[in-house]
């Protein structure tokens, strides 16, 4: 049963199953998995998953960002980045919460947005 939450189906799944090759720019509105290759940005209106066999070369865009295979691109998670234990990310983040697993590899800068800064002591 898919139910519609905010003008968007966030119940809804779109799969690039392994194998399949995508050149051009992708957007969804609900959640997204990659198991095969994107050369093109991705834009989701929900949850953004790359799968172990993923590859993609170009910008993230989701609420929960969790990547499992290979992304060379920035990568803009809303609420949160997870990047597993067998991962590779080469470019730079913008997220609120930021998980990395041991034995991922990221190259690049990170900026945690939404976050107080630390409070400064006076002297």
């Amino acid at each position: 049963m898919k139910s519609k939450t905010n003008g968007s189906y966030m119940d809804e799944v779109t799969i690039i199953s392994s194998g399949v090759v995508i050149e051009g720019k992708v957007n969804s509105n609900g959640n997204i998995r990659v198991d095969g290759t994107i050369k093109g940005d991705i834009v989701a209106q929900g949850n953004l998953t790359v799968g172990d066999s993923g590859n993609i070369q170009g910008q993230l865009t989701g609420d929960i960002v969790t990547i499992g295979g290979k992304v060379e691109g920035s990568v803009n998670a809303k609420d949160k980045l997870v990047l597993e234990a067998k991962s590779v990310l080469k470019g730079d983040i913008v997220t609120k919460v930021l998980v990395v697993e041991a034995g991922a590899v990221f190259e690049g800068k990170s900026s945690m947005s939404g976050q107080t800064s630390a409070p400064k002591i006076q002297s």
